[in-house]
């Protein structure tokens, strides 16, 4: 895209066109210049847009090394792609910026996707002005220091598809307005401050039960408040997830949950819920997660019969009526994990539960279960874990059990010789497990202090992030299977999107406080020392935007990258010599394009003004404006025709009058009024600008002592005035006889003194004030009762400045007619 206007170039074309004698020959070569320059000073950024991109830039700290020049998209700037010379993605995901952001993001109108992820140094408003960026689908912001609230501008992006806003300082409530987004697919507000109810819509309000075609309501660790709406679910949503957990949230659960068929997962878990459980929920025959733990749940045991895709169930820390043990525990065959602590669950365990083909854990904490436990001899190969401390169980039937069975605050352990059991023996409880990505036998190497050593023996800067998954299928987070698995979609995702990695490595996997798995990742590069910025943004973008698809026994996630510091990016003083140089370039280019910019507007003055002296009437449409020129108060516009004919084809027997600029011949119009019509002849003294002049003033003076000017024609090459007509003729006539009209001193004193009043409004009450130069007995007109009329303003001129006289060196008309009008103006 050409950096100079194009419109200049299209002026200085119709000059050398339509006004080549204009140019010198020197003028030709300036523009054969002018276009070989504007030929190689071109950008593949539009302007305003790289502007709007430098003023982003300029509110933010440790910009990547690349952002120098005039030109992102020509010059590949980290994190930006374009199209067309448009900016349509910013991608600059883990890349350390700080600052804020700011409202000029709005004058990028074709951008897509915006990332600014993992840069906990971005704080402030998020700007209200994003919300003019209509085109907009995807708004990426995890991970930053954004504070403020949601901006309700945001549900202005009909097109949104993917909001992600989670881990920032946001506070308020979540607006409305969001309902508006009728392609979003994915809403995250997880982890901020937000508070209020979940809004819903209303007769004169948007709500998020609008977002039909949303999958993901991910809105857990805020501070939500109230009850959860009814009118949120109904059948028409397509969810999958539902994560409202660690919030404060009340009322009851509402039944309308059980109309969202195709949900997967719930964690209502870690909120103030109470009342009953929707008899309902069995409906959700697709749900695999359900967490709806430490709340104050009450009435009835819930009845999950038929809810037979369940892996994870945990219903504990609530006010549950007393139960027996339900029978659907003995049908939901495809359970991995059921907690059920601090309930009030009694009776024995069938021993079919333990028989689950994939159950890993049974956790029966503070409960009522008696009887006798028997595990069977087919229970799960993968049960690793059966906590059933503080229940009423005597006896115990379980053959070998390599595994941990805690039975600690039960009557069986309170028997003699059983009490030293190890099965009676709380074994140190933690959430971690001793799982780290194992490293190869790397003889003595040893890495330097700031550079770390991996998997496969390189010392070098890694990229590091955590991993929090919001849920899983499985509980045994001791096998080490679940990580491999999770390395090798890392590295095999890493490969197919063409990133240098050489190792991932997993360290400290652990459930946190949240119940999410927490996992440390260490990503090293591939034969080099430390990824630069560019491979830091693609890899980050791989999980701010969920690209990189986690194997199936791991849930949604959301990704929080360590800073990758100066010293792993490269130092600032390398970009030295390199933005000198760019500055330098970019001043003189800016130099260059100013000085063509001026050469082309002055080309195009001049020809204006030559256009103007040749076609003085090129502005003026008759066809467009009901017969009257633009600006003129008054006067028609007359077609050559209709004065041709009033004249009787400019007869002979109406000539009355000739002068310097041609013809004045009496004329009588359709409607009777008689006129004097003033015919220009070729070669005339008055040229087309003093006609035009004399049209304009005309139209803005009236006076009794001045010519009223009727209408005027500039049709078929003719320059035509139309005036009132004044029978007596001129003064001139009426001095030297002609006429028939005897003037005696009383009258030439009333016709003096009624020319210059005429004069004087001309002079003082017009506006503008006009001088008219051209003052003499031939343009002094006498009607009936010989009034003065001051006649042809061809040559006068408005004076601009109220609080100045008029002064000129040039001579207009004629030395009478100068001496004439200071006379009678004095």
């Amino acid at each position: 895209m050409v950096i100079l206007p194009i419109k200049h170039l299209e002026a200085i074309s119709l000059v050398s066109m339509n006004h080549q004698r204009l140019i010198s020959r020197g003028c030709w070569v300036c523009l054969l210049t002018l276009i070989f320059l504007t030929s190689i000073i071109s950008a593949d950024t539009l302007p305003e847009e790289a502007a709007a991109l430098h003023s982003l830039a300029e509110s933010w700290e440790n910009q990547p090394q690349s952002w120098v020049g005039l030109d992102p998209c020509g010059t590949n700037w980290v994190g930006i792609s374009c199209s067309n010379s448009h900016i349509i993605i910013i991608t600059l995901p883990g890349l350390g910026l700080g600052g804020t952001l700011s409202a000029e993001i709005q004058n990028l109108p074709e951008l897509v996707a915006l990332d600014l992820s993992y840069n906990e140094g971005l704080n402030g408003p998020i700007p209200q002005s994003i919300g003019n960026l209509v085109k907009l689908r995807y708004l990426v912001l995890v991970g930053c220091s954004f504070s403020g609230n949601i901006p309700p501008e945001l549900g202005n992006l009909a097109r949104l598809s993917f909001l992600s806003l989670n881990s920032n300082n946001l506070r308020g409530s979540i607006p409305g307005s969001l309902g508006n987004l009728s392609e979003l697919t994915w809403l995250d507000i997880t982890d901020n401050e937000l508070s209020g109810p979940i809004p819903v819509s209303s007769e004169n309000s948007l709500g998020l039960d609008m977002l039909t075609n949303c999958k993901h309501f991910h809105f857990g660790k805020n501070n939500l408040s109230g009850a959860i709406p009814p009118k949120l679910f109904h059948s028409d949503m397509r969810l999958l997830h539902v994560l409202f957990d660690s919030n404060s949230l009340s009322g009851s659960i509402p039944p309308t949950i059980g109309l969202v068929q195709s949900l997967t997962a719930i964690r209502l878990d870690r909120n103030h819920l109470n009342g009953y459980v929707p008899s309902n929920l069995n409906n959700l025959t697709s749900l695999t997660e359900l967490h709806l733990s430490n709340n104050q749940l009450i009435g009835p045991f819930p009845n999950l019969t038929g809810m037979n895709a369940l892996i994870y169930l945990d219903l504990s820390n609530n006010s549950f009526d007393e139960s027996e043990v339900p029978p659907w525990f003995s049908t939901l065959s495809s359970l991995t994990t059921i907690m059920l602590e601090y309930l009030k669950v009694g009776g024995q365990i069938p021993t079919s539960l333990f028989e689950f083909p994939q159950l890993q854990t049974v956790r029966f904490r503070n409960n009522q279960f008696n009887g006798t436990l028997d595990l069977g001899t087919n229970y799960s190969s993968q049960l690793y874990l059966v906590d059933l401390q503080n229940n009423d169980i005597q006896k115990l039937n379980y053959g070998v059990y390599p595994n941990q069975l805690i039975l600690d605050g039960n009557p069986y352990c309170n028997q003699g010789g059983t009490s030293d059991s190890k099965d009676c023996t709380v074994p140190p409880q933690s959430n971690s497990t001793a799982y780290v990505t194992p490293i190869l036998n790397c003889g003595n190497i040893v890495c330097p202090s700031d550079q770390d050593l991996s998997p496969h023996c390189n010392c070098s800067y890694p990229y590091v992030g955590t991993i929090y998954f919001r849920f899983i299928t499985f509980s045994n987070t001791d096998n080490p299977k679940h990580y491999q698995v999770l390395e090798e979609g890392l590295s095999k995702t890493f490969e197919d999107n063409q990133i240098p990695v050489d190792s991932v490595s997993v360290q400290d996997p652990h459930i946190n406080n949240n119940n999410y798995l927490q996992i440390d990742f260490w990503f090293f590069p591939a034969g080099k020392l430390r990824f630069d910025a560019y491979d830091v943004a693609k890899m980050s973008n791989l999980f701010s935007n969920v690209t990189f698809k986690a194997p199936s026994d791991f849930g949604p996630y959301y990704f929080i990258a360590r800073p990758y510091t100066e010293a792993e990016l490269g130092s600032k003083s390398k970009k030295v010599p390199v933005i000198v140089g760019a500055t330098v370039g970019a001043v003189v280019l800016a130099l260059i394009v100013i000085i063509l910019i001026i050469f082309a507007l002055r080309q195009k003055r001049k020809a204006s003004k030559a256009k103007e002296l040749s076609q003085p009437f090129g502005s003026w449409d008759p066809s467009k404006s009901s017969g009257s020129a633009p600006d003129l108060k008054g006067p028609k516009w007359f077609s050559f025709e209709e004065l041709k004919k009033c004249t009787d084809n400019f007869a002979e027997h109406n000539d009355i009058g000739t002068g310097g600029y041609g013809k004045v011949y009496r004329g009588t119009l359709a409607n009777g009024q008689q006129v004097a019509v003033k015919r220009a002849q070729q070669g005339s003294m008055q040229g087309g600008l003093e006609f035009k002049s004399e049209i304009e003033t005309l139209s803005r003076v009236h006076h009794r002592n001045l010519v009223s000017l009727v209408g005027f024609c500039f049709d078929q090459g003719e320059q035509m005035l139309v005036y009132e007509y004044v029978p007596n003729g001129s003064l001139k006539e009426s001095l030297s006889g002609k006429s028939g009209i005897r003037l005696d001193w009383k009258k030439r004193l009333w016709v003096a003194l009624g020319a210059a009043r005429g004069l004087t409004y001309l002079h003082e009450l017009a506006n503008p004030r006009i001088v008219h130069r051209d003052i003499k007995s031939n343009n002094i007109l006498l009607d009936n009762h010989l009034n003065a009329k001051v006649s042809d303003f061809g040559l006068s001129k408005p004076i601009g400045d109220e609080n100045k006289g008029y002064i000129t060196t040039q001579v207009k008309g004629t030395m009478v007619s100068t001496l004439n009008e200071g006379l009678l103006r004095s």
